[in-house]
């Protein structure tokens, strides 16, 4: 047995592949468009993944775009996607940059969390060692939930 992916529903692919790809960091690997089914699956892995045959990637992200409009609630309910980071400050500052609350700043050096715009958690962990507290991460409180 092999672990392949996580699949999480969104509404709006566009603002979705804006915070996966352009803000987080993570490539598209390949996509399906199914009219029958009127859905697409957009499947995303992390920059050091995306070069590897499918064989070798870690697990991906499965996008999953229902063309008919839905409401889906319990994103906090899912737990949360993680993933590491050469540079937590930079991974932040990015994704603030771009709009994105940062719900638990890196206060540490180490971790943080934020949500995309489906409200799926992503926890973002230091590669190696913590970095040293630096501002404004180390004075900045938490914001809503992760």
């Amino acid at each position: 047995m092999r672990y392949l992916h996580t699949m999480v529903r969104v509404t709006d692919l566009d603002a979705s592949l804006r915070f996966w790809c352009d803000l987080l960091g993570l490539q598209e690997v390949r996509r399906q468009d199914n009219e029958k089914g009127r859905f697409t699956l957009v499947f995303l892995a992390a920059p050091a993944d995306a070069a590897r045959s499918a064989a070798e990637r870690s697990p991906e992200v499965e996008l999953t775009w229902n063309w008919d409009p839905e409401v889906y609630t319990g994103g906090r309910n899912f737990g949360h996607l993680a993933y590491k980071v050469d540079d937590i400050y930079a991974a932040c500052q990015r994704l603030a940059d771009g709009g994105v609350v940062i719900n638990r700043p890196p206060r540490d050096g180490w971790m943080a969390f934020v949500r995309s715009p489906d409200g799926i958690s992503i926890e973002l962990l230091q590669e190696g060692e913590p970095l040293a507290p630096a501002e404004p991460w180390a004075s900045m409180p938490n914001t809503g939930v992760w």
